[in-house]
């Protein structure tokens, strides 16, 4: 039998703790294992259900074609249909909202910052449709002598990168209730005849996603406890010689369209439901997939929020399969609560019986 010295020892230690099976980033729990489970109603999550299965892919048909037309039978259909699956990443779950903007479908003194259309001259790529390792990856750009190169970023549209090109939907009287606007990725635009305007996402620019409050936060000018959406727009306007490079260190730019009907319209293409539809990371959950929250949430009863929500759309901020951003509908209430939610705790994605866990 051959011997080993320290330093070999040592050396085989470190190669194995290298090769360390990594724990697994999802497990499977039973009902009785999601806290709080028994106590929401899943009932109210049907709805949104509804919308998303015809977007589903065709492994989920038969729980999708087995949804109860009686709500009471909704606890009863999940726990048959469905197998859920603990996320071990942390969980972290913020909040959005539709805002709504004063405006205008034309210039004005009051009205200066316009609201863009999606450019004729943007390609947008969704690369999982090359390779299925960038299943849920998306780029956009613009050709160049035959290559696709960035696009402007929100310092150059700011410059006029876009003007003259006749692509300005309406006009805002705020810079920085248009830039949370492209936060949320969907609004309402009130015009001065009283006529109100839904807007939703056409498309992003395809540069990085930078939070400005993480900007506020490395330059000392927030604490880390007190970043929210309400310290942030105090900040800016506090101090609106600093505004404008404070939102162009975020290169990322949405481009919107107005919207007819229910809305606001998620990245599945679906209605969102207030309370029940869920932002996530569609590179690690299926959009259409129902998750359960186990949150510590100052603003819920009790401080806790245990709910039943479904994934429906997507952001540039929402990275990592514990990573979610809840959709608490439209107005100023649920803008107050949503600018402060920053809830922890662990998500549960349900999946359709015999569906293998993809992340």
């Amino acid at each position: 039998m051959r011997r080993f010295g320290a330093p070999a020892l040592l050396l085989l230690f470190f190669l194995a703790a290298c090769v360390a099976p990594q724990p697994k980033p999802l497990e499977p729990v039973a009902f009785d294992a999601l806290p709080g489970w028994s106590m929401d109603d899943p009932a109210a999550a049907l709805p949104a259900l509804r919308r998303s299965c015809p977007k589903m892919p065709e492994a989920w048909r038969p729980a999708c074609q087995a949804i109860p037309d009686d709500p009471a039978g909704a606890r009863a259909y999940f726990e048959a249909e469905f197998q859920p699956w603990r996320v071990t990443a942390p969980g972290f779950v913020t909040g959005y909202y539709e805002p709504e903007l004063n405006g205008s479908t034309a210039r004005s003194p009051r009205y200066q910052v316009p609201l863009h259309r999606l450019p004729g001259d943007l390609v947008q790529v969704d690369l999982g449709e090359f390779r299925e390792t960038l299943r849920g990856e998306r780029i956009a750009g613009r050709v160049e002598n035959g290559r696709l190169k960035p696009y402007f970023a929100r310092a150059d549209i700011a410059r006029g990168a876009l003007d003259g090109r006749d692509l300005e939907l309406l006009w805002v009287d705020d810079p920085v209730d248009a830039f949370f606007l492209e936060i949320q990725g969907s609004g309402r635009v009130r015009l001065e005849d009283g006529r109100l305007l839904r807007v939703g996402f056409a498309g992003q620019n395809g540069q990085r996603y930078v939070a400005i409050g993480r900007a506020l936060l490395d330059d000392g000018e927030i604490a880390a406890a007190d970043v929210s959406m309400q310290s942030i727009r105090a900040w800016l306007a506090a101090y609106p010689e600093k505004a404008r490079g404070l939102l162009d260190r975020n290169p990322s730019y949405v481009f919107f369209r107005l919207l007819e009907g229910d809305g606001p319209i998620g990245a599945q293409d679906v209605a969102l439901t207030p309370g029940r539809s869920l932002a996530v990371d569609r590179t690690q959950v299926t959009l259409g997939t129902p998750v359960f929250l186990d949150l510590d949430h100052p603003d819920s009863p009790g401080g806790i929020l245990r709910r039943l929500v479904i994934a429906q759309d997507t952001g540039g901020a929402i990275r990592g399969a514990g990573r979610g951003d809840l959709f608490l509908g439209p107005g100023h209430e649920a803008g107050e609560i949503a600018g402060r939610m920053k809830a922890r705790g662990t998500l549960y994605l349900l999946l359709p019986r015999g569906v293998a866990p993809t992340s």
